[in-house]
């Protein structure tokens, strides 16, 4: 940040520096050959550069530090420090020095001053120094307002403030996906797996420290990012988790209902907080920065009161050649009793064999039952199966299931 002042009229000097840590020193290697005009005296240049590394001077690698040039990048997550100094440029002593550091973002202000008392005098010479620090939890526009008032020997009170403006930016890019696994087909949700896709979108690596799921009170998490290599657990990732600008990075969590929560079809259906993302992450020569997703939330598979799932189908059949099927019934209503009644519908390629039509009889609350059907295929590839109906004749209501699974269909001969 610039170094601004205050106008000539006053009689305080304000100074506001942004505090960040050195970087690594690179130089840019020139090199030729020796039958050039130079000969060897860029190679010899390079060599007497006290900034270079002896015996890789071409690699650009430094060992020496800079201070930093300019403002920089802030970014979300990370600590913003600023140094504020209040100098008496005057030749008289100046009373009750009032220093104010305020943070203004798109939705909020923040009080950043260290102390809100006033300072009693400030003689020639002098100043007021002040360290401010604020984890960025916006993205967006900043104003830092600092605002001086003092008092002058002859008791005018004066007062001057100066702002100054910088940009935060989005570090990482999270995505998710979720995918619903089915291992207990009895339970109407079972384990939900969920995939974080984190994209480093800064221009400099970052070290990840820490990339985490913390579960709702509903479910419990089982993180599937290491792998047991002689009884020790190593991350997928290996011993350096480092990630590169733009590159991205995959993360999974396996989540599991409480049984609390499990035996309670109403409760875990619908719309359900899965948890949030806690990601640490250093950059540069040790900076830390750290955030956390909102709540994530996934909506759960919906079966209405029937659920029809598949048990048992072969991954390869023949032409036309029948082939059997395993499904599982299940009444997710816990009132009441359903009469059943299925159908089954032709499709251009999927031909089912028996008859349609035919009554279930009565099923219970919460339980199931299992039925073995017939089916063939005229057509070749990868086919849907598809054209299940389910009527229930108490309330006259009919349940369809089409693309329940997909089977492929090669030639017998």
């Amino acid at each position: 940040m610039d170094v601004t002042q205050a106008k000539q009229e006053h009689l305080l000097a304000l100074k506001v520096m942004r505090l960040t840590k050195p970087t690594l020193f690179t130089n840019i290697p020139v090199t030729c050959e020796e039958r050039d005009l130079p000969g060897d005296l860029f190679n010899q240049l390079m060599k007497d550069d006290p900034s270079t590394v002896k015996g890789a001077e071409t690699l650009m690698l430094g060992e020496m530090l800079t201070l930093p040039q300019n403002f920089g990048n802030i970014f979300l997550g990370e600590t913003f420090s600023s140094y504020i100094s209040v100098h008496n440029d005057s030749h008289q002593v100046v009373k009750d020095i009032l220093v104010k550091a305020d943070l203004q973002t798109s939705s909020q202000r923040l009080n950043l001053s260290a102390s809100s008392a006033a300072v009693a005098e400030l003689k020639q010479d002098c100043c007021i120094d002040d360290v401010i620090h604020h984890e960025v939890k916006e993205i967006g526009t900043h104003i830092l307002v600092c605002a001086v008032s003092y008092t002058t020997q002859t008791g005018e009170k004066m007062y001057f403030r100066k702002f100054f403006k910088f940009q935060v930016l989005k570090p990482l890019d999270v995505k998710t996906k979720f995918y619903n696994a089915e291992s207990d087909l009895s339970s109407v949700t079972d384990e939900v797996f969920l995939e974080a896709q984190i994209q480093n979108i800064t221009s400099s690596p970052m070290f990840m420290e820490k990339v985490s799921l913390e579960p709702s009170i509903m479910y419990n998490v089982a993180e599937l990012n290491t792998v047991n290599h002689g009884g020790d657990s190593v991350s997928t990732f290996g011993t350096r988790t480092y990630l590169q600008p733009m590159d991205t990075r995959q993360y999974l969590y396996c989540l599991k209902p409480k049984q609390e929560f499990s035996e309670k079809v109403g409760v875990i259906k619908g719309v359900t907080v899965i948890g949030k993302l806690d990601i640490v992450w250093k950059t540069n020569l040790g900076e830390r920065g750290r955030l956390q997703t909102s709540q994530l939330q996934r909506m759960a598979p919906g079966y209405g009161d029937v659920r029809l799932s598949l048990e048992t189908i072969p991954d390869t059949v023949g032409l036309e050649e029948p082939f059997n099927i395993t499904c599982k019934i299940t009444n997710c209503s816990s009132e009441r009793t359903m009469d059943l009644v299925l159908e089954m519908c032709n499709t251009n390629s999927i031909h089912w064999c028996g008859v349609s039509g035919r009554q279930l009889g009565k099923l219970h609350p919460t339980s199931s039952l299992y039925l073995t059907l017939t089916l063939l295929s005229s057509v070749q590839g990868l086919q849907s199966v598809s054209g299940l109906r389910l009527t229930d004749t108490f309330l006259k209501r009919t349940y369809e299931y089409d693309d329940i699974a997909q089977v492929c269909v090669v030639s017998s001969k």
